[in-house]
């Protein structure tokens, strides 16, 4: 049912008559100040918005020794405290999001995302004493949310009368996060993610399909409000980036005026790298051109998007992680709950944390960890306890993290992630273990405490013969005054742990030698196997990945294989049969073009698949094979590989049904 609140209706009449005269929730909205400049010009300096040029950026040492930052991904959205998203799907009717604004503020049309912006007060925003915390539990850099995809600036901005300055809490959020950064001397950096702003809101230009309001437009039809809203979109303007010339300039001049106004040590950007021309890579290169002007001629700027950069840009990963070591610094962007606050999420323990970074840190990663914040600013009890506990762990452990580099192994144990973005759900153990060196010492990071208490690292092994010339001088243990017991086997190196644990989560070995080398340590895949009907579903997350490109990644909300752009990457999985049969093929496949094709391979035969356009990554259709006759029963592998090399068109793989005919 609706909630009725006599003192929000009349609020909100009260509002949309100011807006109806020239104001807009209960505040006079001040003029455009300037105009939008025409060109994307850039600071003068060595960096030309082109991918050759780019290619001579270093990652600045601040930033690879830093490790782990804290994210306020915190803004208008946060109000309803229904989640991420909150300001598109609004205006779609039917979704959840959508029936909770119905209930609790009214229709669309009537009262839209400009009413929200109103509600925003962040009255128990206390930034020095949130950033207190945040490097009490080890932070090393932090990021304030710049603008959201709600088009909405947190900032004093020049050219957008939509912030938070004008409007909402009327204060310069990105200007106080910074001072208080700042004090306590964390590197500080800004996140946009208004390059897909232009598409993302168009449905706030619609209306209901059905019901009492069918054909009424939402407010973001209305062209005074064109400026929060945007213009509509072109029919053919429909992907993550608009085509729109006069938004991209937009963008540029907004992000610049960022840019240069709080001259960050970081910028992230929520996709890959803006509208994939030269008007996105021109503000990376601005970025660290005038970075270099401000510092005297170092760079120290670092910029991260979700596209593989070979080390131009630092690569983001959303809620996900690399499968293994990167010869370039990278991050993972995730959160202890929903993006925004949402009332019905549960925390993340603080053990999961805790083994995000250890396995990041080990693939040569940083975490940037979203502390979700309620609308008045303030902390749930449950988020503050998880920052102490996270503090306490870092204060012992502290040194197995910052300023370590990867070893020549990120790890062992059973957990092995795919890599790409969505996939951070691991049930870790003792037996998985990660490893961190700094100058001569190694540290050896288990992700629990083995009951027995004996903790075998296989990959420290005696090794055989003299292949391997390396000797263990000494181990110790993060935390634990008392020597440790331990011995070197052809097995594993084998470490009596004492008594008492010195901390949660995760326990750091540190360990002293000389020519460590890794023993290699036998990959162990479980197969795959009929359900109850005899038949087989390969899932994306569970395929082995053959490539250094091809990554397992989620559109639509469920885990795909993509990045698969070349030929000669392919994906496998291991099946093991209780008896054989015939079976019929079916692949679900999103692709942009008409002439992708596949095959998928198993017990000597191939089948074509010939997907058609979809219109969209994200957008999978089944595409039958035919059948295949499996002859005999036990282990059999299922690949997927290009058909032909030379006209590869790449595809996302979501699965691979074999279903037994009858």
């Amino acid at each position: 049912m609706r909630t009725h609140d006599p003192w929000r209706r009349m609020w909100t009449a009260l509002c949309w008559a100011a807006l109806a005269g020239g104001a807009a929730l209960c505040g006079e909205i001040p003029p455009q100040a300037e105009p939008i400049p025409v060109k994307t010009e850039i600071a003068e300096g060595p960096f030309q918005p082109t991918m050759e040029s780019l290619a001579k950026y270093q990652c600045p040492e601040w930033f690879r020794d830093a490790k782990f930052g804290i994210w306020a991904h915190w803004g208008p959205q946060a109000v309803p405290m229904a989640g991420d998203w909150y300001a598109k799907h609004m205006y779609v009717q039917g979704h959840r999001q959508y029936e909770h604004h119905l209930q609790n503020y009214g229709h669309p049309s009537e009262h839209g995302y400009t009413e929200i912006i109103g509600l925003w007060k962040a009255e128990k925003w206390d930034p020095d004493r949130l950033m207190a915390l945040y490097k009490k539990a080890g932070a090393r850099y932090f990021v304030s949310m710049a603008c959201h995809h709600d088009n909405f600036d947190l900032w004093k901005s020049r050219f957008h009368r939509w912030n938070a300055v004008n409007l909402g809490p009327k204060r310069d959020v990105v200007g106080d996060w910074q001072k208080a950064a700042q004090k306590l001397g964390l590197r500080f950096g800004v996140s946009e993610h208004m390059g897909a702003s232009f598409t993302w809101w168009q449905p706030s230009h619609g209306a209901d399909k059905t019901g009492p309001k069918a054909g009424v437009p939402y407010d973001g039809a209305d062209p005074k409000l064109a400026d929060l809203y945007h213009p509509p979109a072109a029919p053919d303007d429909k992907g993550w980036y608009s085509k729109n010339p006069d938004w991209q300039r937009e963008w540029f001049a907004r992000v610049r005026d960022l840019v240069d106004s709080y001259r960050p040590d970081l910028l992230y950007t929520d996709g890959g790298v803006p509208f994939g021309n030269e008007v996105g890579l021109s503000l990376i290169a601005h970025l660290y051109n005038a970075d270099m002007k401000n510092r005297g001629g170092r760079l120290e700027a670092v910029y991260t998007c979700k596209q593989r950069s070979e080390g131009r840009w630092v690569e983001d990963l959303e809620r996900g992680v690399m499968p293994k070591i990167n010869p370039h610094p990278w991050q993972t962007d995730t959160s202890i709950g929903d993006w925004y606050y949402n009332k019905n999420w549960k925390f993340r323990p603080t053990s999961w944390v805790v083994h995000m970074l250890v396995d990041i840190v080990s693939k040569n990663g940083n975490l940037l960890l979203n502390v979700v914040q309620r609308p008045d600013g303030s902390l749930d009890p449950e988020a503050e306890q998880s920052l102490e506990q996270i503090a306490a762990w870092i204060a012992i452990n502290g040194e197995a993290i910052y300023g370590t580099r990867p070893w020549l192994v990120y790890g062992e144990g059973a957990v092995k992630a795919k890599g790409g973005h969505f996939g951070e759900d691991f049930a870790y153990t003792a037996k998985d273990v990660r490893f961190t060196t700094k100058g001569e010492t190694l540290y050896a990071i288990a992700l629990g405490w083995p009951a027995d208490r004996q903790l075998a690292i296989r990959s420290l092994a005696e090794p055989d013969g003299n292949e391997n010339l390396s000797s263990i001088t000494g181990v110790s243990l993060l935390g634990h005054s008392g020597k440790l017991e331990w011995k070197r086997t052809g097995e594993a190196l084998v470490v009596t742990l004492p008594a008492e644990k010195p901390c949660d989560f995760a326990i750091a070995l540190k360990i002293a030698g000389a020519g460590l080398k890794p023993i290699e340590v036998p990959v162990v895949i479980e197969p795959v196997r009929p359900d109850a009907k005899g038949n087989v579903t390969l899932l994306a997350d569970a395929a082995e990945l053959h490539g250094d490109q091809i990554k397992t990644e989620a559109q639509g909300g469920q885990p795909n294989i993509g990045f698969w752009d070349k030929a000669d990457e392919w994906v496998s999985w291991n099946v093991k049969l209780d008896k054989p049969g015939t079976f019929r093929v079916r692949a679900a496949v999103a692709t942009l073009h008409a002439d992708a094709e596949f095959v998928v391979e198993a017990a000597g035969q191939q089948l074509v698949g010939k997907p058609p356009r979809t219109g969209s990554w994200a957008e999978f259709r089944d595409v039958e094979l035919g059948q295949l006759e499996i002859k005999q029963p036990g282990d059999c592998t299922v690949s997927v590989k290009a058909r032909d090399a030379k006209t590869w068109k790449a595809i996302n793989l979501r699965s691979v049904s074999l279903v037994r005919a009858q």
